[in-house]
């Protein structure tokens, strides 16, 4: 089965967190404008958990313009005329990179024979990308939320390949209320019997009532309480009367339903499981701590050269300002320069996402500066 992705072979084995290793892994990647003479100006974009490499074209899948079309492009914040921009689909995930779905050297999809990875197995994939692009050091990394990780955890762990890391509405280690939401969906998607313990790829027979049940609620955790008032409040969807059943009475219920049909049709629900599961592994002191003491976020910061940027939004509840300014804290401890702002928005996590003018003014001042 042919890749219709673009993508880029890792000419050696990748290792993992887990111990394990891959091998032949395909990093399915987008650019945007043109690389410098000095390959100079690359900036990497890490996507979130249910994004992919097309930040900034047309989605193939699902005929959607591209995830941050309001962002990359030329004379906009991510100024394609100015800088070569690449985005990656991360390993584990859907859109061409090698997960779940991907075929094993046995033949067969792997399922959940595909090693367990976290985001810093990402990161070296990605970093696997660069280096067969031939781009040594980024001009900056930029991501948010799941995307926001990667560039911390690029920073970590090669201090070398960025002079600049703008890291938005995420965090530095997963809390325990974000690793139970995640239970929640995965739980939807391996409680429906569609799933099959993962070996579902055959019969074209998906578990889509389980993913669309994961998506839902996960999406809850993206909005804010004052978006979803603004947007649905408790009006009724196409009725002027309770149905005392249960269709979907309520507006705000009609759109989560929407939300999770739509995505199933463009997602992976073993993919799924596996990137859920590298967020909630995820704590960069945890990583870098010395002999068995409990890891100190600063010593992960400790070799970095880069610039940074924290920006957090004052109505996201999934990755509060708290957990930016915690690694802001650490940054300093680690005498990195950083730079932070808190931004007033009323969408939520998804801020990152949708018309902030202030975020555009931060992440082109600070790319420019």
């Amino acid at each position: 089965m042919s890749n219709p992705h673009r993508t880029i072979t890792l000419p050696d084995p990748l290792p993992l967190d887990s111990g394990q290793v891959l091998a032949g892994v395909e990093i399915a990647y987008e650019t945007y404008g043109t690389l410098n003479a000095d390959k100079s100006n690359a900036i990497l974009v890490c996507h979130a958990l249910t994004g992919d490499q097309y930040l900034a074209s047309t989605h193939p899948i699902t005929g959607k313009p591209g995830w941050w079309e309001r962002m990359v492009g030329p004379g906009l914040p991510i100024d394609t005329d100015r800088y070569h921009v690449i985005c990656a689909n991360v390993i584990g995930s859907c859109m061409g990179s090698t997960g779940p779905a991907s075929l094993a050297p046995d033949g067969a999809p792997y399922g959940m024979r595909f090693p367990v990875i976290t985001i810093r197995d990402m990161v070296r994939g990605l970093v696997g990308l660069l280096d067969g692009l031939g781009i040594g050091t980024l001009h900056a990394v930029v991501g948010g939320s799941m995307g926001g990780m990667q560039a911390l955890s690029l920073a970590a762990n090669f201090p070398d390949r960025a002079a600049r890391v703008l890291a938005i509405a995420t965090t530095a280690r997963h809390s325990a209320q974000n690793i139970a939401f995640h239970e929640v969906g995965r739980q939807a998607i391996m409680a429906d019997p569609d799933w099959r313990e993962g070996d579902y790829y055959a019969d074209g027979k998906a578990p889509d009532a389980g993913l669309a049940v994961a998506r839902m609620a996960a999406h809850i955790t993206y909005l804010s309480e004052e978006g979803l008032t603004e947007k649905f409040g408790r009006r009724l969807q196409d009725r002027s009367e309770k149905t005392f059943g249960f269709d979907a009475d309520f507006q705000v219920e009609s759109y989560l339903r929407y939300q999770g049909s739509g995505f199933t049709r463009r997602f992976d629900a073993n993919s799924y499981l596996y990137i859920t599961r590298a967020m909630d592994y995820f704590d960069i002191a945890e990583e870098h701590a010395k002999d068995a003491n409990e890891g100190k976020l600063a010593d992960a910061f400790a070799g970095s050269r880069a610039r940074f940027c924290l920006v957090s939004f004052d109505s996201d509840w999934l990755y509060p300002t708290a957990e930016s300014r915690h690694v802001v804290h650490a940054l300093n401890a680690a005498g990195a320069p950083v730079s932070f702002v808190e931004l007033s928005a009323p969408f939520g996590h998804d801020s990152f996402l949708l018309d902030v003018p202030a975020l555009d003014r931060v992440v082109k001042g600070f790319l420019d500066g």
